[in-house]
């Protein structure tokens, strides 16, 4: 069968995008160099008899539309909103939960500080108002620069009133946030150091940047987005791992008529006459088709796989500038019980995000260490202990710990990954003892995931979990680039459906369910 579609990456968004153009007439073929599908959202195991969620350890969430149009809730898939949401341990014993429901998060701040409390539920309101105003923007394709207003103008136009219907104090709310450090719009709701430092948390998690680094509450905006817009973000998890909706969306793409090859590694995408021709496997196979889509990231698309040669000089200089280094690991914790949190925290917190870091300036002193080229000696830490609701992951009693490190710069200063890997693992069992004491004894396995294999084996060039920053100047119509924001790439016949595209990064489905719907457009 000649495909009509060729698409670079078995990654989740690949696989959406397969699924989607299958189920949409056209006869796409996956090409995933690994041995299994996933790309960074991949159930693996760590140790004997110990499972993880490799490297992406949270859903998106997984966007609706995405899971009604593949019915992927009637393929297996164990969805988890876990609650609380998330809870911050302290270190003196005891911490803060955050609840899916604003009035049980204000009740239980109430022991805090009363002055939380009663800013709380406006929080939880605004912020998500704000968000499912956002939300609309995500499904959107972004408009031509050179043409404005060809496209879908009553998208538009909705939009305009959508904007006008926040009412005037969260329209302006938006207008002022989006270019605000996060640690200013924390301090403007809160007055304690852990709710602030909560909020920060989700401002700065998956970008290079700080606290107190401008923009980054764009970041949180965009998250909230994303998912329900909720006060207490979203802790949508899977039963068997993320690797069970590489499993799901790989059926839904086979049963709609799409053919996934495993261990095909793309070593460059074909052109003839100024066109994409189809791409040319390792070994010299060569496969025709009408288009290329790459779920890859823009560096590895444009500059690895594309002769940079058919490019425009001034693109591939913008290309070689776009914000594409890594700054998180991941470690994957085999334990022979529950950690002990200090204070006796009931197992019944630890279900959902567990955020480690006491206050601001604790974030902003491991992004200090970061930002000249050193891994963070007191790193910012979101965990997550699936076990709690998911037995099957582990040996019964013993549990996996999943820990998202950050900061962990992809450049370092001194030395290399390769003899500084356990410097990771130590910084952050070093960093859970302040909250967890005799942690450490009760690792029976530990696995460092560097910012270098998130390049080396997932694919993610500089090891950036989202392809990219989540930056102002590397969103919507510019992502990946200002004129490249329309899913289409600079030659006819080339598009992209990975998290280089608008809107961005996370296990939503997003940006390929986007594509989708452009490719199906032109080639229909």
């Amino acid at each position: 069968m000649k495909p009509d579609v060729v698409i670079i990456g078995g990654g989740h968004n690949g696989l959406v995008a397969a699924a989607l153009l299958a189920r949409g007439g056209l006869k796409p073929l996956v090409l995933e160099r690994r041995d299994v599908v996933g790309g960074a959202a991949v159930t693996e195991e760590f140790h004997p008899g110990f499972k993880a969620s490799t490297v992406a350890h949270l859903l998106g969430p997984l966007r609706r539309s995405v899971v009604e149009e593949l019915d992927l809730k009637n393929r297996g898939l164990g969805f988890v909103e876990a609650e609380p949401r998330v809870f911050a341990p302290r270190p003196d014993g005891g911490g803060v939960a955050l609840w899916g429901d604003a009035g049980k998060t204000a009740f239980e701040l109430r022991k805090l500080s009363p002055e939380d409390a009663d800013r709380y539920p406006e929080f939880h309101r605004s912020l998500s108002a704000i968000a499912a105003y956002l939300a609309r923007l995500l499904v959107l394709t972004p408009p031509d620069i050179d043409e404005p207003l060809k496209g879908p103008i009553l998208s538009w136009l909705g939009l305009g009133m959508g904007f006008r219907g926040l009412g005037r104090e969260d329209a302006q709310r938006l207008l002022r946030w989006g270019p605000m450090a996060v640690a200013d719009f924390a301090s403007e709701w809160f007055s304690t150091d852990v709710m602030r430092a909560i909020v920060c948390g989700r401002g700065i998690h998956g970008l290079f940047g700080g606290p107190w680094s401008a923009g980054t509450t764009a970041n949180l905006l965009l998250q909230a987005a994303t998912g329900d817009g909720n006060g207490a973000g979203s802790a949508v998890q899977l039963v068997g791992g993320l690797g069970s909706l590489a499993g799901a969306l790989s059926a839904a793409a086979r049963q709609h008529g799409a053919e996934i090859r495993t261990g095909a590694t793309v070593e460059r995408i074909a052109v003839q006459d100024g066109r994409v021709t189809g791409v040319v496997l390792a070994g010299g196979e060569e496969i025709a088709a009408r288009a290329v889509v790459s779920g890859a990231d823009p560096k590895r698309t444009f500059l690895e796989l594309l002769d940079p040669a058919v490019l425009d000089p001034d693109d591939v200089r913008r290309l070689r500038n776009y914000r594409q280094q890594g700054m998180a690991s991941k470690v994957n914790l085999a334990l022979d019980s529950l950690p002990p949190f200090r204070g006796d925290a009931s197992p019944d917190l630890l279900r959902g995000r567990i955020h480690i870091g006491d206050d601001v300036d604790d974030l902003e002193r491991a992004f200090d260490d970061a930002k000249y080229g050193g891994i963070s000696r007191k790193p910012y830490l979101e965990a997550t202990i699936p076990t709690l609701w998911d037995t099957t992951l582990a040996p019964a009693g013993q549990h996996v710990m999943s820990v998202y490190v950050q900061f962990t710069p992809y450049a370092l200063r001194e030395g290399s990954w390769e003899t500084r890997r356990d410097e990771v693992g130590e910084a952050t069992l070093r960093t859970l003892e302040t909250y967890a004491p005799g942690i450490s004894r009760r690792v029976l396995a530990r696995q460092v995931i560097t910012p270098l294999d998130l390049e080396r084996t997932y694919g993610l060039t500089g090891g950036h979990p989202a392809h990219g920053e989540m930056a102002l100047d590397q969103l919507f119509l510019a992502r990946p680039l200002l004129g490249w924001g329309r899913y289409r790439g600079p030659l006819p016949g080339l598009y992209m459906c990975g998290a280089g595209t608008h809107p961005g990064g996370g296990v939503t489905g997003g940006p390929a369910a986007n594509a989708a719907r452009e490719i199906l457009a032109d080639l229909r």
